[in-house]
């Protein structure tokens, strides 16, 4: 899996830790292998559209006050994978998305 050159951060502000109406328990789990080719233990706990492609927003399962990465969604076959998102326009497209997202929530 590719990574993005950005340092994952969803800027949003939003404190993922604090949202006890989810139960993060249950969410699907991803193992990303950093640059250091350590395995990371993600979990999705958001996804998202924007312009005709889908996002999911992971946490580290294991650092849970790390800021959120933010991959895009694509289907092969039936079957889900997630990408970096490497071009710098769609990265801040979604990462704005996302942070609007995030605001919403945090205001109900």
């Amino acid at each position: 899996m590719s990574e993005h050159s950005h340092d994952h951060a969803c800027g949003c502000g939003h404190d993922h830790e604090h949202d006890h109406e989810h139960d993060h328990e249950h969410d699907p789990v991803f193992i990303l292998t950093d640059e250091d080719g350590r395995e990371h233990e993600m979990i999705m706990v958001y996804t998202f559209d924007s312009e005709d492609s889908a996002y999911a927003v992971l946490l580290d399962r294991n650092d849970p006050e790390a800021d959120g990465v933010i991959f895009r969604i694509e289907e092969e076959n039936g079957e889900m994978f997630l990408v970096g998102i490497e071009d710098d326009e769609e990265w801040e497209r979604v990462a704005k998305v996302y942070e609007e997202i995030a605001a919403r929530e945090s205001e109900g």
